[in-house]
């Protein structure tokens, strides 16, 4: 995966600063996400587009492919969940492919908090981590109390990433402040027993400025990972909102020296976006992200058309 489009500007936030001081209230936080710079839409589109156009040789087809599986958090997030279709989605975790040892495994399986027991004990031994949704997923429209709860519930059933959304609402209504202590609440209960990925639910976001602010609020408040979406709303993961996120991830390395990641999630459903958002991870962030650790794609019917290209790869 080699560029030849010249890198983007760089848009990293003059001098930050000390992180207490931004997120002590709703004006410090707003000073500071309001003076990031705006993002070049129609540069971001123009990039989107190329990106898109982009194919990897054939060659290195099935080394990608296989990077990919083994980024997949693979979902079931339904109403009519039960603890045989969790057993059965940790079954294929496992063994993506059972004839074919050389398939790995997938990063994480993610489900509701009330089945994360479930699939800790069907992962027992396994490194295939257990995702939970959390903090009143998927609307986010809850008490902290009760949101607090429902993270509980998943870390005493063995989870061992977290995916929280946002509150929407107060982001909505630019009580910044709320939004952000919330989150670092929960990085609080989760600290030194998962992961956090923080849903920002990009597709009700108002524009590309708005997905870069919520990115910045979630990574100055504790997220491991930004993540584009429940998947119940859309659009979700567009190559565009992506990469405004991985950018944000770029910049906070640049600025503080910590890597933290992107779960691009919704609407992945074919190998071939798939590859593409690879792609965008190379160009933007760079390849340091090309790892689970750092990218992941939240799907439920991706796997199955990754193996598919995958038998006919060479």
């Amino acid at each position: 995966m080699t560029a030849t489009v010249p890198a983007p500007p760089a848009e990293t936030p003059p001098g930050v600063l000390g992180r207490a001081d931004v997120g002590r209230d709703d004006r410090s936080l707003r000073r500071f996400l309001h003076g990031l710079p705006p993002v070049d839409e129609a540069g971001l589109e123009r990039r989107s587009a190329w990106l898109a156009g982009r194919r990897v040789a054939a060659s290195a087809e099935r080394q990608v492919l296989d990077l990919a599986v083994s980024m997949v958090d693979l979902t079931t997030l339904e109403g009519a969940d039960t603890p045989g279709r969790v057993r059965a989605l940790c079954a294929q975790a496992h063994r993506p492919e059972p004839t074919d040892p050389e398939v790995p495994q997938v990063a994480a399986v993610c489900v509701y908090p009330d089945l994360a027991a479930v699939a800790a004990e069907a992962l027992r031994g396994s490194p295939v981590g257990i995702a939970a949704v959390a903090t009143a997923f998927p609307s986010g429209r809850a008490s902290l109390p009760v949101k607090l709860a429902d993270t509980a519930l998943a870390l005493d059933g063995g989870a061992t990433e977290i995916d929280m959304v946002i509150d929407r609402g107060a982001w909505l209504a630019g009580r910044y402040g709320q939004a952000h202590d919330e989150i670092v609440a929960v990085r609080a209960l989760v600290d030194g027993r998962a992961h956090l990925k923080v849903i920002l639910e990009t597709g009700e976001l108002p524009g590309y400025d708005d997905v870069r602010r919520a990115a910045w609020l979630a990574l100055l408040a504790g997220a491991d990972m930004v993540k584009t979406s429940t998947g119940k709303t859309s659009p979700a993961a567009t190559l565009p909102v992506v990469q405004v996120l991985l950018q944000a991830v770029r910049d906070w390395y640049r600025t503080t020296g910590e890597r933290r990641g992107v779960k691009a999630a919704g609407g992945i459903r074919h190998a071939q976006d798939a590859v593409r958002h690879l792609v965008a991870v190379h160009e933007v962030a760079g390849p340091a992200w090309l790892t689970p650790a750092l990218f992941r794609f939240g799907a439920s019917s991706l796997l199955d058309d990754l193996l598919r290209r995958r038998r006919t790869a060479r």
